[in-house]
């Protein structure tokens, strides 16, 4: 009879436990089903919108690049943002591989003041909405000065144009010479037609760069065939 009733409460006791443990589990599982929509709601999945081989161009990528003035658009919407900001990256990547000489402490400075100002009052807004800091905006004058460097380095900062070139621009734009509805004659006009000349020239060549980094890596745009 001791046995059986020794049995008996060593059953009651493991039940008891049992028990236990399933309130404990059941309690874990409804935390979590109440957690995971909240943690949800306070960090939304950035939207991919493009991928360098391995490395994301997300939203907040160029919704920041737009507010700070690194791309030529006014919206982070605008296909033509998330291309440029596509060719941002992958001039970094050339720069990485064969870097300029580092820009001065206060030539950073002087580009993150001018960065700031493209944002004006929208920028503490904007760092929000990316996740940006003082360090991130500092590494990005960084970048964009490193960009320039090297593109200063391997193309320079003005092309050579022969006559017949300044002509052909001369003759080709002469809505740029025009004043007063009247066209300036070539001889009046040769140093800024060179001048445009050779611009053209060299962002030409820098387009025609960009153009075979983006054939040599692996870059896809969601959504776009």
């Amino acid at each position: 009879m001791p046995v059986m009733q020794n049995a008996k409460f060593k059953m009651q006791k493991k039940l008891r436990r049992r028990g236990r443990t399933a309130i404990l589990f059941l309690h874990f599982a409804f935390c979590i089903l109440n957690y995971t929509p909240a943690l949800t709601a306070q960090q939304p999945l950035d939207k991919l919108l493009a991928r360098i081989g391995t490395t994301p161009i997300t939203h907040t990528d160029v919704l920041a690049a737009v507010g700070l003035g690194l791309v030529d658009a006014t919206s982070a919407n605008d296909p033509a943002a998330v291309s440029q900001v596509i060719d941002r990256q992958l001039m970094l990547i050339e720069v990485t591989r064969f870097p300029p000489p580092e820009p001065s402490a206060a030539a950073v400075d002087q580009q993150l003041a001018v960065m700031k100002k493209q944002a004006a009052d929208s920028l503490p807004a904007l760092m929000r909405a990316t996740g940006l800091d003082e360090t991130r905006l500092r590494d990005m004058a960084r970048d964009t000065l490193r960009i320039q460097g090297y593109v200063a380095q391997r193309f320079g900062t003005s092309r050579q144009v022969g006559e017949d070139e300044v002509r052909r621009y001369y003759d080709e734009h002469q809505a740029q010479f025009t004043r007063n509805g009247k066209v300036i004659p070539f001889e009046d006009a040769e140093p800024e037609a060179r001048r445009l000349a050779a611009a053209a020239r060299l962002r030409d060549a820098i387009m025609q760069w960009v153009h075979d980094l983006r054939m040599r890596a692996e870059v896809v745009e969601v959504g776009k065939k």
